[in-house]
């Protein structure tokens, strides 16, 4: 059983035996530790066990590209103030009191957010988020802390991290010191952010050899 597998079917466990109608998972770490895999894996094990579990993704409260280039702030995509954390915050409360929610997700290869692209029914008993700053101390975002039931963080090295990222843009097609200058100049500079700031988690996982 490899690591991934181990990790999921060991939280799908805890979860099973929590007593109440729904509850709320926070998947958190640095960019490119596996939050994005770990959460599908993880959904689609609660929901082979017949729990309806769905996955939010952080991401779909990505700014607009024409909001951060009015703002001066393209070139930091993914930092976490290029994201709307008060309306990721606000999906969240939504989320918490049991009510059919819409929220929205993020099309990487274009590069632009879907508005109402996933569905968490009145009955999903299981709600997975994943994202950066799901466990992070800096306001707005610490306030999601309280929030979740149950916290898990994805713990990767630093020059692991920084592979998979430049891995992540080679796979878009850039060169290989374009993709390595993209990942110097933000991503990893996110990540060391992300780590420094980092709010303790109920679990804490070896990250997977994947993206997210």
């Amino acid at each position: 059983m490899n690591s991934l597998t181990r990790h999921v079917f060991e939280l799908a466990d805890h979860l099973i035996e929590m007593d109440q109608p729904r509850v709320l998972v926070a998947i958190a770490g640095a960019p490119g530790s596996g939050k994005s895999t770990m959460a599908t894996e993880l959904a689609r094990r609660l929901n082979a066990r017949g729990k309806r579990a769905v996955v939010v993704p952080m991401d779909g409260f990505h700014l607009d590209n024409a909001i951060l280039e009015a703002r001066s702030m393209l070139q930091r995509k993914g930092a976490p103030e290029t994201f709307d954390a008060n309306g990721f915050i606000r999906l969240i409360k939504a989320i918490k009191s049991g009510e059919e929610v819409f929220a929205p997700v993020f099309d990487r290869p274009r590069d632009l957010s879907i508005a109402g692209a996933v569905v968490i029914p009145a009955n999903a008993r299981y709600v997975i988020a994943e994202g950066n700053y799901l466990m992070f101390d800096e306001a707005p975002w610490s306030e999601l802390a309280g929030l979740w039931d149950v916290s898990v963080r994805l713990d990767v090295p630093m020059p692991e991290l920084r592979a998979r990222l430049i891995q992540r843009w080679l796979s878009q097609n850039l060169s290989r010191a374009v993709a390595t200058r993209r990942a110097e100049s933000n991503d990893i500079p996110n990540a060391q952010r992300i780590i420094a700031k980092a709010l303790p988690c109920d679990f804490t996982f070896d990250g997977q050899p994947a993206q997210a």
